[in-house]
This record gives C-alpha cells, structure tokens and sequence, in this order.
C-alpha cells in the first residue's frame, strides 16, 4: 500500500499542529456547542485537544465551500465534520503512537488491521486506531447523533463507501475535501 506525497504533508502537518497543547478557542467552542446535540458535543468534549482544534477546521473549510449552496445552511454537515474522528478514542493513543499505527496500516494494510483488535497492547490500539471510522459511527449512533453524521464518520476514508451514506455528492466532496486539506 502506498501513500501520496500529498497524504504525506497532510499528515505531516496534522502532525506539527498536534504538537501545540492549546484548546480551541472559546468563541469556537460556542459554536460547536450551538452545532452539536448536547450528546454529541459531550463526545466532541472528549476528543484531545489537536482533534477539537482540526475537527473545527475541517467543518469552516467545509462550510467555506459550501457556501452560496442549498446545503450550506444544514448544520448536519458542520456536525458530520466535527465528529468524524470520534473513534480515535477507542485507541487511546497518543501523536506519536498516532503516527507509529498510521505506518502500520500503510504498511499492512487495513484489512490486516482488523485482525490486530482483538491482540493485546499496543497492537491492539493500533487496530482500533485502524478502524476509528467504524467506531467513531457506533459512538455517535450511542449519544443519540445525527444519522449522517455516523455515516460520514464510518465512511470518510473509504471512497467506495461514500456513495452508500446518502450524503450529496458536493457535501461529500467538501467534507473530504476539507479534511485532506
């Protein structure tokens, strides 16, 4: 399996701008809490910090190009921005634990990946890391979330599934779109 140069720098960068300790903003923070059902913004609240900060990016990057749209005004899309990474609490595990689990999937691929859940330690982590997209949509589905919000989370690095989650295309595109930004 390989990975682009594009997806390199995107992690790249994800990486760096984990590495400051901030919370999000408070004015950022209000607006999460006005976008999300109470459940839903508890389980946002869980997220690490860095998670929070880019969660918040990636839905303005989505609203920014959904602007002028029929769709941009549907909060369930700045929702499906904000929790697609919940699963990556399941893992536990750290930036650099993030990045070592990133190379091994890369490396093994995901469907190995799969296998590793039900191992111990950090191999495990590593498997539930792998698999934060399905989790992430199970969580949601729990706190009482929005539907296309759980889609979105189980389906975001799968393109073959996105036509499947019921999501227009061009929220789609946006959503992917600003999260590889």
């Amino acid at each position: 399996m390989s990975i682009s140069i594009h997806r390199v720098g995107h992690l790249g960068r994800r990486f760096v701008t984990a590495l400051y300790p901030g919370p999000p903003h408070p004015a950022d923070d209000a607006w999460v809490r006005s976008v999300l059902r109470p459940g839903e913004y508890e389980l946002w609240s869980q997220l690490p910090r860095h998670d929070r900060r880019h969660s918040i990016a990636v839905a303005r990057r989505a609203r920014v190009t959904l602007a002028g749209t029929d769709d941009a005004a549907d909060e369930r899309w700045a929702a499906a921005a904000l929790l697609h990474d919940v699963g990556k609490l399941d893992a536990g595990l750290g930036v650099l634990g993030r990045v070592g689990a990133t190379i091994a999937g890369a490396a093994a691929g995901r469907e190995t990946s799969k296998s590793w859940t039900h191992r111990r330690g950090y191999t495990r982590r590593v498997g539930l890391y792998l698999r934060h997209g399905e989790l992430g949509a199970e969580r949601i589905r729990r706190v009482g979330g929005t539907e296309e919000a759980a889609r979105w989370a189980a389906a975001h690095h799968d393109p073959s599934a996105w036509p499947g989650t019921g999501i227009p295309a061009p929220v789609v595109t946006a959503l992917h779109e600003a999260d590889d930004d």
